[in-house]
């Protein structure tokens, strides 16, 4: 009964797992993230010292 009980268990999590990263690709969110947070990232980057090497 207990094995059952966390059968149940793993078989909900995964099929919320599931449905949760099919809306991200549905809706493109991961890519929608990345526009918003890249403004930051560029600043900080654009800022960094860069060693010219050829």
């Amino acid at each position: 009964m207990i094995i059952l009980r966390f059968l149940l268990g793993v078989m909900i999590v995964a099929a919320v797992f599931f449905v949760l990263t099919f809306i991200v690709y549905i809706f493109n969110l991961d890519m929608k993230a990345a526009a918003k947070i890249m403004p930051v990232i560029s600043k900080h980057y654009d800022k960094v010292k860069k060693e010219k090497r050829l």
